[in-house]
């Protein structure tokens, strides 16, 4: 067993054991491994390991590794704080955006995804504890930007992306109830399915709280060198 297989099996082990204390089938969690400042090759095993999500956070390492791995079947997810000349390349390449907090970015995807692709799949990034060195909209700004967003066309407004404070798990209870409490505004309720919550540290507050993935960086890949 190589050490990318046992550190993907000991997450996959963290999830199901988080669904069984709070009696959530394991199936509604995913598993997004965030790659970001990891090479290919480390994608590639993993995608040989049964994984086909991946996060990234730098648009152009992103659209680098979309080239070179190209072959492969993966669930493409940015997870980084989406700006405006950026979003053109998003619309066509990935399949999902969690980092939209403004109706501005969303009215440009919606424009520039291609009417051949299937919709693209958003979350809204709410700042949901208020940390000044957070991205994201208040949560009082949440309903309205559901209701306007939700009438845009080729993308499907799927739920909420949250990155609590360390050692804040109220921001995680805080964040389903206002998922639940917004859906009324969604113009097809069907789609809001999505909280984009936990990561390596607090994957099993995050699931305890109502998370319907996880995006789980370095349990993956080991530690980060930004240096590289």
């Amino acid at each position: 067993m190589n050490q990318f297989q046992q550190a993907r099996n000991q997450v996959l082990d963290q999830i199901k054991n988080a669904c069984q204390m709070t009696q959530r089938d394991p199936s509604s969690v995913h598993l997004l491994a965030v790659s970001k400042t990891h090479p290919s090759q480390a994608l590639r095993d993993m995608y040989q390991l049964g994984q086909r999500c991946f996060g990234e956070n730098y648009l152009q390492e992103a659209l680098d590794k979309i080239e070179e791995l190209n072959d492969l079947e993966i669930q493409w997810h940015f997870i980084g704080h989406v700006q405006r000349n950026k979003t053109k390349h998003l619309a066509e390449k990935f399949d999902w955006v969690h980092g939209v907090d403004r109706l501005i970015i969303a009215e440009r995807l919606s424009s520039q995804r291609l009417a051949t692709q299937q919709p693209l799949n958003l979350c809204l990034q709410v700042n949901i504890d208020a940390q000044q060195s957070k991205d994201g909209c208040r949560p009082d700004e949440v309903a309205e930007l559901v209701k306007k967003i939700t009438q845009l066309p080729h993308i499907r407004l799927r739920g909420l992306m949250v990155i609590p404070a360390p050692d804040h798990e109220q921001a995680f209870l805080d964040a389903k109830k206002l998922f639940d409490e917004v859906k009324i505004q969604h113009h097809q309720p069907q789609d809001w399915d999505t909280l984009s919550m936990g990561m390596s540290a607090d994957l099993e507050a995050a699931i305890a709280a109502g998370a319907t993935i996880v995006r789980i960086g370095t349990a993956l890949f080991g530690t980060r060198d930004y240096l590289k």
